[in-house]
């Protein structure tokens, strides 16, 4: 029996090729036989994510019904879907999508290449700034000030200092989320954070669902600690969850965890609503899932009206057991500065405390002071009023140029976070990040955001580079775009860069 993911009813795929440019008049009405048009369709909806890999599609006469067309149009595609790769049968089991082996993968994360190795490379490939002076300089001498009591100890806090566990509590409680710091554990970063999250409630081969498309690191994280990925597609639109997506997924594939980002998610910078945040917590307390709550980019709310901002997703847990919360500096302030947290049930951070011993035992004592520091004088808040303006003028660059150099790329422009999720004109995205290293600059492309091949036609472009940088980085990738799309792509095995 095969493992699905999921299972795709024949009404959701009917809406759902429905929605793709000039499916609307049926897939008989164009040129190509309308078994082509239904198998290309289908492709595409994987390609992009839309369709998980390993979903359980319907029965060939339901489609049928569905789509208002002949069963042997639908067999035909489901034919020419298997032939290309997108399709596996087991007689009695039905038909599951898939993708074709040996497809294009990018082989490289997302780390940031060291300014010793990065030359003339423009490197897009990590989301983050320099450091916010004078406020990072600062930080660091209070912290030194504040440093010999904690010296004349042993050094090891694996629940983190106090004074930074209170301040991180009084700022949820100024959120509207009441906290105790009994209720947060500080952390080597979010990575950290997840990290010890997995290990707690997702031994290895428990399902985890996430987004799809979800940020790579952690992807990559789950993989490599044996988690079996259940992807849930986002909203179309971008505009936040797909919420009959999540019930089914919760429901069928009753995941140990879920991970999501509801504050200007990584990659594509959604914003998740109020109710859908209800909504997501409900369905997750009823299918006993435990959801991580990537909160790194909460603070990067760029156009959203001060005091209208979302609610934590953790407001919305009353019972306080369905809903653990990441937090860290290293968005919003500095990747320099590795200090994440926690935030959850007493009993939950406590389970996190115990296991650490295992893990790194603690986190740097000067960071965290220094953390503490600009949490309790006021220099957060003023160095996120300096960083969101050094956001949004890098991103009115970045949006410009692409505009100007690639006017056939799409995307939305998010209200907040750091990166665009861009459509490459249907493009390999894969091989214009190949072709983007050898002129000069480093892109990180779709796939490297999604499970088994998904996300081909997009590349995630961060606006955290601005003026003539984002003028000649717009420049190179454009050059790179028509490379591929002429078939000279580095690696290139087909006539075209085009998707295949």
């Amino acid at each position: 029996m095969p493992q699905w993911t999921s299972t795709v009813g024949a009404g959701q795929l009917a809406r759902l090729l429905g929605s793709q440019d000039g499916y609307e008049r049926g897939p008989g009405s164009r040129r190509a036989p309308a078994y082509r048009v239904l198998a290309d369709g289908v492709r595409l909806l994987v390609l992009e994510g839309r369709v998980p890999v390993a979903a359980r599609l319907p029965a060939e006469r339901e489609l049928a019904g569905a789509l208002s067309v002949s069963r042997t149009t639908v067999a035909a595609a489901f034919e020419a879907l298997r032939a290309d790769g997108f399709l596996e049968s087991r007689r009695g089991s039905g038909s599951w999508t898939a993708v074709p082996p040996g497809r294009p993968l990018p082989a490289r994360g997302l780390e940031p290449l060291s300014p010793e190795a990065a030359g003339s490379m423009l490197d897009l490939g990590c989301a983050a700034l320099p450091a916010p002076e004078p406020w990072l300089t600062r930080a660091f001498q209070a912290a030194l000030e504040a440093l010999p009591p904690a010296a004349r100890t042993h050094g090891d806090f694996p629940a983190g200092l106090l004074a930074l566990r209170q301040a991180i509590a009084d700022r949820y409680t100024a959120r509207g989320v009441p906290t105790m710091p009994e209720q947060i554990m500080i952390t080597t970063g979010a990575m950290g954070a997840v990290a010890g999250i997995c290990r707690l409630f997702a031994p290895r081969g428990e399902r985890v669902a996430v987004e799809h498309p979800s940020y790579a690191n952690v992807l990559q994280l789950m993989r490599d600690a044996g988690a079996r990925l259940v992807p849930v597609a986002m909203a179309d639109g971008l505009t936040g969850w797909d919420l009959p997506a999540w019930r089914r997924v919760l429901q069928e594939a009753a995941p140990r965890l879920a991970y999501v980002v509801a504050d200007f998610h990584n990659p594509t910078g959604a914003l998740a609503d109020e109710e859908q945040r209800r909504a997501l917590v409900a369905a997750a307390r009823a299918a006993g899932t435990v959801l991580i709550v990537d909160e790194t980019m909460v603070d990067l709310a760029l156009d959203v009206e001060p005091g209208k901002e979302p609610r934590p997703v953790c407001a919305f847990d009353h019972g306080g057991t369905s809903v653990v919360t990441v937090g860290s500096a290293s968005k919003t302030f500095w990747a320099g500065l590795r200090i994440g947290w926690v935030r959850a049930a007493p009993e939950v951070i406590r389970s996190l405390i115990a296991a650490r011993a295992y893990a790194d035992l603690g986190s740097p004592v000067l960071e965290q002071l220094a953390v503490s520091w600009l949490m309790t004088t006021g220099g957060w808040e003023e160095a996120i009023i300096q960083r969101r303006a050094e956001i949004r003028d890098s991103r009115e660059t970045v949006v410009g140029a692409l505009r100007r150099h690639l006017p056939e790329w799409e995307f939305a422009v998010p209200r907040g976070g750091l990166t665009l999720w861009v459509r490459t004109g249907g493009l390999s995205g894969s091989r214009i990040a190949e072709a983007g290293e050898r002129l000069g600059v480093r892109v990180p492309s779709g796939p490297r955001f999604g499970l088994d091949g998904a996300f081909e036609g997009y590349v995630r472009i961060p606006f955290t580079v601005s003026g003539p940088v984002a003028e000649e980085a717009a420049t190179r990738l454009a050059a790179a775009a028509r490379h591929v799309a002429d078939g000279f792509g580095p690696g290139a095995d087909t006539p075209s860069g085009y998707i295949a």
